[in-house]
């Protein structure tokens, strides 16, 4: 079929431009349309760019006002029903996978912005983690919160029950063959689809296995506590140097929305000064014979537990390290729960600056985890600052005669996704992680320190650290 003149000129004419999909039918009639569209595509993307400008992402889609809506669609028994052309909204969408798509605007200022779309890296592309431990966390968090990530996925187990192994294995499509016992652990070495391990074990195992671990060359990630005592965790650290791979312990709260919120508010004194700060992370517990309750294995009751978040997350929002610990610490007699390890713990750090952090862990309360920094203008509250889910931010400050109370909402984003995928962008671009080993080593030292005020009685001093953020790594990449 060929193209009258008149046709080729006014096509020509709108080579450098958009055409209108009706103009565009109206031209050429449905049957030519498919040729005329790569006459004008080619022609479009044979002009030269200017000198020195600037590529741009391409938009792509129909704007509403070009979409024939007069369509009718037939359906097999013979019924009609008014119908549109099957188009796509316009769309910026950029080469790289990293980089989302932007959709056309619809919202207006007036109401909170839509976060960017996500960006998953495909499948390929993720970084493969071990599991080590099919226990609580594992099998309740941290496994469904791969669904939510976006650079991360489960490849391999590591576990001591084959049942558990081979049930969870077919639950998240891990092979057979990619499933391991403590005593096959170091053959993760041989498994090229593992470059990360996670160790999810009680805390006297923790030494053990991030040294073993270090050894096959994975790069790992521990959760906290980080270990028993401070010269395991500078042995952890040691063996990661040595084996040039990197360690990164699990401070999921370093990693959450509400919480990062409160600390950027501290830090550019959104309500002045921080003058105190009050901490709880308590809950209740049942079983005697869980591994939470015996010392050897835990290395502690509730303060390393829980009670390790309100020391973590205060020196997160202020950023500097505490000069001077005070604890006290009791006990139930004979509640079979607390023979080993404590129930409670309450201790008070000194920060520089005059600044002082009361705070409380328990194991015999029911749950409550909140925080209270309070300013010389203000104070801000984050009820289940340290829980999974379920942050509620509030605010309070003055304004002329008035009290004004706040409540906060942004997106919610699942802690332990944002924990592993910092992790693998770390290993993607060979950065160093946020919350390296040297973190949960300085928690470990000053949970030392609590526990030898709380045996004498009296105030401990710790070695003065001066700078800002001394034992973190670069500031995390979030989206």
């Amino acid at each position: 079929m060929s193209v009258t003149n008149d046709l080729l000129n006014t096509v020509l004419r709108h080579a450098g431009q958009e055409v209108s999909r009706k103009e565009f039918l109206n031209l050429a009639g449905r049957g030519l349309a498919a040729s005329v569209a790569a006459g004008t595509l080619a022609a479009c993307q044979e002009k030269p760019t200017a000198a020195g400008a600037a590529a741009t992402t391409p938009t792509t889609g129909t704007p509403a006002a070009q979409v024939d809506a007069s369509t009718t669609y037939t359906a097999a028994g013979g019924q009609q029903v008014p119908s549109s052309e099957a188009v796509s909204p316009p769309a910026k969408v950029p080469a790289a996978a990293d980089k989302p798509i932007e959709l056309e605007a619809w919202k207006s200022d007036v109401d909170p912005k839509s976060p960017p779309t996500p960006t998953p890296l495909p499948p390929d592309q993720r970084v493969g983690y071990a599991l080590v431990g099919l226990g609580h966390l594992t099998l309740e968090e941290l496994l469904p919160a791969f669904g939510e990530c976006k650079k991360s996925k489960p490849v391999a187990l590591v576990s001591g029950s084959p049942e558990k192994l081979a049930k969870v294995a077919k639950q998240y499509g891990i092979k057979p063959t990619s499933c391991y016992s403590y005593a096959d652990y170091d053959k993760l070495k041989d498994n090229p689809e593992v470059q990360a391990i996670y160790i999810v074990l009680p805390n006297s195992m923790h030494a053990e296995y991030v040294i073993r671990g270090a050894k096959t060359g994975k790069h790992i990630l521990c959760e906290k506590p980080m270990a028993n005592s401070a010269r395991e965790c500078e042995l952890m650290i040691a063996a990661c140097k040595e084996a040039k791979v990197k360690l990164m312990i699990a401070y999921r709260i370093q990693y959450e929305p509400y919480n990062r919120l409160v600390r950027d508010m501290v830090r550019s004194q959104k309500f002045g000064k921080v003058k105190y700060i009050q901490g709880q992370n308590s809950q209740s517990s049942a079983n005697a014979d869980h591994w939470r309750h015996k010392k050897a294995l835990a290395g502690g009751g509730a303060l390393p537990d829980i009670g390790l978040y309100c020391l973590n997350t205060s020196r997160f929002l202020l950023g500097t390290e505490p000069t001077e610990v005070f604890g006290y610490m009791h006990s139930t007699p004979g509640n079979p729960l607390f023979k080993e390890v404590e129930e409670m713990m309450s201790w008070q750090m000194r920060f520089p600056g005059g600044i002082v952090v009361d705070s409380i862990t328990h194991y015999d309360t029911h749950d409550s985890r909140f925080y209270r920094v309070n300013a010389e203008r203000g104070w801000l509250h984050l009820d289940n600052g340290y829980a999974y889910r379920g942050q509620q931010l509030k605010t309070s400050h003055a304004e002329g005669p008035a009290k004004m109370q706040n409540q906060i909402t942004i997106g919610a984003k699942n802690q332990f996704a944002a924990e592993m995928d910092h992790f693998s962008e770390c290993i993607l671009e060979n950065k160093p992680p946020h919350t390296p080993g040297e973190e949960g080593l300085q928690d470990q030292r000053i949970m030392e320190a609590i526990y030898q005020s709380a045996r004498e009685g009296r105030p401990v001093k710790l070695p003065p650290v001066s700078g800002t953020d001394v034992f973190r790594g670069p500031e995390p990449r979030l989206s």
